[in-house]
């Protein structure tokens, strides 16, 4: 049901489904849809009460019909993702979109650093379906293992999948090393078996100059 055209543009048809969306994503469409706007980052009201307590909060809009839509953010690369029955943590800004299949929630994964004692929350998208995922720049895929930890600049970070286990280092980052960093900073550390996506361009960030 998802498909690229290029690099940057999602194209997504549908025969009387449904899929969801980031709001003001659709570019174009042909065909009869209808569109409704909602909100996301998790369903229910276990959902809704977890997005006003952390903040993590998607606004997107559930698009339904009988032919196809294209959608797209900001000319930002475009990444597909197939989940089958295992769970997808993304940052809230890279989720362009999703389908039927899945059902989107949030979840706690850390403190952002020890003096700021800041919870970090990812929005978790699981089930059985493909998963839509922006990133500045061509994204990279790197296979953790047992063997092989990986640590990510919090800037460079998109989402992860897998058995994997998420700590932070604070105090030394990237930047630091090169003599560019201020305050406090920190690094994610994954440990365990599973992928990380990352992207080659630094978003700003809460936790410190990264």
């Amino acid at each position: 049901m998802f498909r690229l055209q290029g690099s940057k543009v999602l194209a997504v048809d549908m025969s009387g489904d449904s899929v969801r969306a980031k709001n003001g994503s659709m570019v174009a469409y042909d065909g009869q849809m209808s569109f409704k706007k909602m909100s996301g980052g998790g369903e229910g009201v276990r959902g809704m009460v977890t997005r006003r307590l952390t903040g993590e909060q998607l606004t997107v809009m559930e698009v339904r019909g009988q032919g196809t839509c294209w959608f797209a953010d900001r000319a930002s690369e475009i990444n597909l993702v197939n989940l089958q029955g295992d769970t997808l943590y993304v940052e809230a800004s890279n989720l362009l979109a999703t389908d039927a299949g899945l059902r989107t929630g949030t979840t706690f994964t850390g403190l952002r650093g020890a003096s700021q004692g800041g919870g970090l929350f990812t929005t978790t998208v699981e089930g059985h379906g493909q998963a839509a995922l922006t990133s500045d720049g061509p994204a990279i895929v790197l296979r953790v293992s047992a063997q092989y930890p990986l640590s990510v600049d919090p800037g460079a970070y998109i989402a992860h999948q897998g058995n994997l286990r998420q700590s932070f280092q604070s105090g030394v980052t990237f930047r630091t090393l090169i003599g560019e960093g201020g305050g406090e900073a920190f690094q994610i550390r994954f440990e365990g078996d599973g992928l990380v996506y990352v992207q080659p361009s630094e978003r700003n960030t809460v936790g410190g100059d990264v």
